[in-house]
């Protein structure tokens, strides 16, 4: 469509007439600090002080705090229905004796490692490799890759079978291969790690089992990709017949594995084809003694939390201590109500809006994700880099977003999920497995379903998803320091609307800027736009890759590229909206203009302390930058910051404008 599409804009102000706090508290301030040379601390600095680190968390934010009070709320929850008889199959008994099995150590001590021994003897009674296409098919608590149902890129709206690396148990390929100090450490923490969980196991040969299990893992490692290639959605687009997919890894009977899922299918998406090359490769090369090695290692792996105290204990020591810096495991009571958030999730939110998400505050949310649509429409409109026919296709794709807020309208069915009190723990988590593995697979080659959610109410965070071009905005994130219905739109623009704005910039980073309005992966620019946009994205990219997140090591500007972008976009919508409300042009109040508390609200959502070994982790393996530099690293590309804080080219923040980051 060659027609400019005209965006309309809508009302955008909100009363401030009533009462309304500033909801910044300045106990979150360090006054020592200068907000113009280090803004985070400044601005989080308080807070930080006054919520020191304790020993069960690697990193303890201001999402953390949250979490732990929406956690705590559905502990009552759950404790309430615990304190009645309910019938078998209810919803109740399944919520209630799901957190009664976690909790139950004494139990889990006295079964030992008995729950797992029927997985470990299919494993052991395994003759023969023509016998792994059937093993790999039914297999849940082992494999080589990892299969899901989700939309089509290419025809979202329909469902299909994706293929996706798996097989190594530190998650990172990086563990794997790099040769820093600290990586060969860890891979010598996990042969000693693997030997003692043997050992816990009743197994006489851990220390030959743990150099097998580590050059296997290794090999699927190398050939699988980096967490930068997983980010291009072309390059993990591999659609193709069963046919096709026998002829490429002709060592795995396909046909066999389907059957074994209990699937039928006559295509699939293989996600990275070289590592599913290399699993076939390993069938054919390795020794069936060695593979089933392998096997076992991953049943032990998995079930370490859900039997005794022991193989608990042991698991922390290496998963938390050594690649997080924990000093302490997540208390019995918060491991029970996440298990139950996991596995009934969507019962649990039922209950938790019912009680603790009042109907106005999903009003006002909708006010407010309706304002920000509107401020992103004004920013697309007003580009000066873009073309019009760019421009009437950005602006078709926001104003079809879907978006989802609070709760789901139609719940989910958990009646086919049996919790069996009479039953170990562990074997009640195999069943919940089989259970979640089931309800993917029946979406398998049928029409997406549009009001699925793919987070539970009760979660602290939010999300955009390409497929559906939707953005989603649970029920537990909508509380401060996030959204609060006592606070100005100063506050509210400042924390969630900046989030708000985030999500819906996530449809147009260098990854959701490939999908359409329809959530198909389809090129909506003009070649000279996509020029021009990847130049904008590189300075992005460059600027955070010279970040030193600590001594010698530096940030990732390509895998948290993304992210960064749409932190940028969303403070850029987000204040773009505040100037359209009456607060934006009221006096001080506690001694901050309104643009000052809109940047104190953002920079107050990302409070946090955090271990340096988990700060070591998290920037190999999350997509996020680390909350001092979503801060400090975001802001000195914000125009309105410099303006609202009087920040001049003395500060070590400063970035001339010709430098600075300039996209949505």
């Amino acid at each position: 469509m060659k027609k400019t599409i005209l965006f309309v804009v809508a009302v955008m102000t909100i009363s401030c007439s009533k009462p309304l706090s500033t909801g910044i508290s300045l106990d979150n301030l360090d006054t020592t600090a200068v907000p113009q040379n280090d803004f985070y601390q400044y601005a989080c600095g308080g807070w930080m002080a006054n919520n020191p680190l304790a020993d069960e968390y690697a990193r303890f934010g201001t999402f953390n705090q949250l979490g732990l009070n929406n956690l705590k709320q559905v502990n009552s929850l759950i404790e309430e229905i615990g304190t009645g008889d309910h019938d078998y199959g209810t919803v109740e008994q399944k919520i209630s004796d799901f957190y009664k099995l976690c909790m139950d150590t004494a139990r889990r001590n006295e079964e030992d490692i008995r729950p797992i021994i029927p997985t470990i003897e299919t494993i052991d009674a395994i003759n023969s490799k023509s016998e792994l296409s059937e093993i790999l098919g039914r297999a849940m608590e082992f494999g080589l890759f990892a299969m899901y149902v989700e939309a089509d890129a290419m025809n979202s709206s329909m469902n299909i079978l994706y293929e996706a690396q798996a097989g190594y148990a530190l998650g990172e390929k990086d563990y794997y291969l790099q040769d820093d100090e600290r990586t060969q450490m860890i891979r010598q923490e996990y042969l000693k790690h693997i030997e003692r969980m043997f050992s816990l196991y009743g197994y006489i040969d851990g220390d030959l089992a743990a150099p097998i299990i580590l050059r296997l893992e290794t090999r699927l490692a190398r050939a699988a990709m980096s967490n930068e290639e997983l980010r291009d959605p072309v390059a993990t687009y591999n659609k193709m017949s069963v046919e096709e997919l026998q002829q490429m890894v002709p060592q795995i009977d396909w046909s066999v594995f389907f059957a074994a899922m209990n699937i039928k299918t006559d295509s699939l998406c293989v996600g990275q084809v070289e590592h599913l090359k290399e699993v076939g490769r390993m069938i054919e090369e390795e020794s069936l003694a060695d593979l089933k090695t392998l096997f076992a290692w991953q049943v032990i792996d998995g079930a370490a939390d859900y039997l005794g105290d022991d193989m608990f204990q042991a698991n922390f020591d290496f998963y938390g201590r050594v690649l997080s810096g924990r000093k302490e495991a997540t208390p019995l009571w918060k491991r029970a109500v996440n298990i139950v958030n996991g596995t009934l999730g969507e019962a649990v939110g039922q209950m938790y809006v019912k009680r603790y998400f009042p109907e106005e505050n999903k009003q006002r949310m909708v006010t407010l994700v309706n304002n920000l649509k509107t401020s992103f429409g004004e920013r697309i409109s007003s580009l000066e880099w873009m073309s019009d026919e760019t421009k009437a296709k950005a602006l078709e794709k926001l104003n079809a977003m879907t978006v989802k807020i609070g709760y789901p309208d139609n719940w989910r069915d958990y009646s086919a999920l049996d919790v069996d009190p009479k039953l170990s723990y562990y074997e009640n988590i195999q069943r919940a497995a089989k259970f979640e593995q089931n309800y993917s697979l029946s979406y398998l080659n049928k029409p997406v379903d549009k009001s699925k959610w793919y987070m539970t109410p009760q979660t602290v965070n939010a999300y955009y998803n390409p497929g559906s071009n939707e953005i989603c905005f649970p029920a537990g994130i909508l509380q401060s320091p996030f959204f609060d219905m006592e606070a100005d739109d100063a506050f509210n623009y400042g924390a969630i609307g900046v989030v708000i704005g985030h999500e819906m910039t996530h449809g147009f980073d260098d990854m959701g800027c490939q999908f359409d309005k329809d959530g198909n992966l389809q090129n909506w620019w003009t070649e000279e736009d996509k020029v021009r946009f990847a130049e904008r994205t590189k300075v992005m990219e460059s600027y955070f890759n010279a970040i030193e997140v600590l001594p010698g090591v530096h940030a990732n500007g390509t895998f948290t590229l993304g992210e960064n972008i749409a932190d940028h976009g969303g403070l850029q919508i987000a204040y773009n909206a505040f100037m359209h409300t009456k607060c934006a042009k009221e006096n001080t109040k506690d001694g901050f203009t309104p643009a000052q508390r809109f940047f104190l609200a953002y920079a107050n959502v990302w409070a946090s302390n955090i271990r340096e070994e988990e700060m070591l982790r998290l920037t190999k393996s999350d997509p996020h930058s680390l909350a001092r530099w979503r801060v400090n690293g975001a802001l000195p590309h914000i125009a309105a910051w410099y303006e609202a804080w009087g920040v001049t080219e003395d500060s070590p923040l400063f970035v001339a404008p010709e430098n600075r980051v300039h996209i949505w």
